[in-house]
């Protein structure tokens, strides 16, 4: 008796679900909102923002009859209310970091590329939800500090309007320049996996390079040091620029640059490590 069997259907591949981009979106914002330490370091970049800005501002008036009149007329009323984003600096590229680095922390980033396998997504997606709360925290922030700083200053008759030249430029500035300082600190927790290493070269490029870079020969050390990331980008806080530093909106564009190229570099890097 012959047996005759039926032809095989031609195999199929399996059909992997495709991850959207909107997915991918919510879950890093998901991963961002549900972890305390996101608004532990926003609420720090608030306070830290306001409170050094009205400090210094009362500082000012406080020893306001022992300035001399040259000091008075270089005074930037706007800067001096916006001093608080030097140290709100350090609590935004915390966050920035952490926003990665806690995932290779515990491990948790196999999973994250596992389900979805588009690495350079995922960094992307992390930069996204990272910059709309710190955008949004730190221009109330800047717009908070400056408006308590010139009703402090105004009782000497050294408070500005914001309608004046230059002043809102540098006020909504306060927050671009924050906002950039996350994401560049995004780009360096990708780039070492670590967050000591991340912090530590995120302190050493914005904080000391500075002041090493300054003790250079001139014109060396003024030339090479406003490239830096901090002080091109402080450019856009000063309404009366220094002779030696960028225009405000070209220092913009170099900080822009400089967190440009920190995530350029982790996503060429994120594809070719393990995690």
């Amino acid at each position: 008796m012959t047996t005759t069997l039926a032809p095989t259907p031609p195999s199929r591949g399996i059909a992997v679900a495709r991850t959207r981009p909107t997915d991918v979106l919510r879950a890093e914002w998901t991963k961002l909102r549900s972890v305390r330490s996101t608004w532990w370091t926003l609420l720090a970049t608030l306070v830290g923002t306001v409170g050094i800005g009205l400090g210094v501002c009362y500082a000012t008036v406080a020893r306001w009859d022992q300035m001399s009149l040259l000091d008075r007329l270089q005074l930037d009323p706007t800067f001096k209310s916006l001093t608080g984003l030097l140290l709100a600096q350090v609590a935004v590229a915390v966050l920035g970091v952490l926003a990665i680095t806690s995932e290779y922390a515990t491990g948790m980033i196999r999973s994250t590329f596992a389900a979805v396998p588009a690495r350079r997504s995922v960094l992307a997606s992390k930069a996204v939800v990272l910059v709309v709360p710190v955008l949004i925290a730190s221009t109330a922030a800047s717009v908070i500090a400056f408006l308590g700083g010139q009703a402090i200053l105004a009782s000497k008759g050294a408070g500005i309007s914001i309608s004046d030249p230059g002043v809102l430029r540098a006020v909504i500035g306060g927050g671009l320049y924050l906002t950039l300082m996350a994401v560049f600190a995004l780009g360096l927790g990708a780039i070492c996996r670590r967050t000591a290493g991340a912090v530590a070269g995120f302190v050493g490029l914005v904080l000391v390079a500075p002041s090493i870079v300054g003790a250079l020969p001139k014109p060396w050390g003024p030339d090479i040091a406003k490239y830096l990331p901090s002080q091109a980008g402080q450019a856009i806080l000063n309404v009366h620029p220094a002779t030696n530093s960028l225009a405000p909106w070209t220092g913009f564009a170099v900080l822009c640059a400089w967190a440009a190229t920190a995530l350029a570099v982790a996503a060429w890097l994120i594809t070719r490590r393990d995690a």
